[in-house]
């Protein structure tokens, strides 16, 4: 009996096992990469109109507000932030007239501060920093629980 040398594969079984291989294995890296590349800006603070922000917040700009910056960063919950600038004397009576259930935190880092709970929905968060004799730099941060 003659003894029959090793058995060769096909050429086409090499091309379909690397075709099985690239897709086993490359499928789950290609969704993974997709994946990192479509969640990396979420829940990153985009500008946003500052009306809409201050209703989220619950209040509104002043008629002599100016230099208004507004962002939006929503996931899982929601954080706007509202900064402007207004007349150092309206300063106060607005804040008092927009949150008139604000209380003065234990710590403040600039001149006036409040905070304002709205149940366990919603967290308003007010600074005021005097820039000169005449001009106030109003932060409104809000977010939801």
């Amino acid at each position: 009996m003659a003894t029959r040398g090793p058995v060769k594969a096909r050429p086409w079984t090499w091309i379909w096992a690397s075709v099985a291989m690239t897709v086993v294995c490359g499928g789950p890296l290609a969704l993974v990469a997709w994946g990192a590349a479509a969640w990396d800006g979420a829940g990153g603070a985009k500008p946003a109109d500052c009306s809409e922000v201050m209703t989220f917040a619950r209040g509104t700009l002043p008629a002599d507000a100016r230099d208004a910056r507004c962002t939006g960063a929503h996931w899982q919950e929601s954080r706007v932030v509202a900064e402007f600038r207004t007349d150092r004397a309206g300063a106060g009576s607005w804040l008092s007239a927009t949150y008139p259930d604000g209380v003065a935190p234990s710590s403040c880092a600039r001149d006036v501060c409040r905070s304002v709970e709205y149940g366990e929905v919603l967290s308003v968060r007010v600074s005021i920093a005097y820039e000169d004799g005449e001009t106030a730099l109003v932060r409104v941060e809000a977010f939801d629980h």
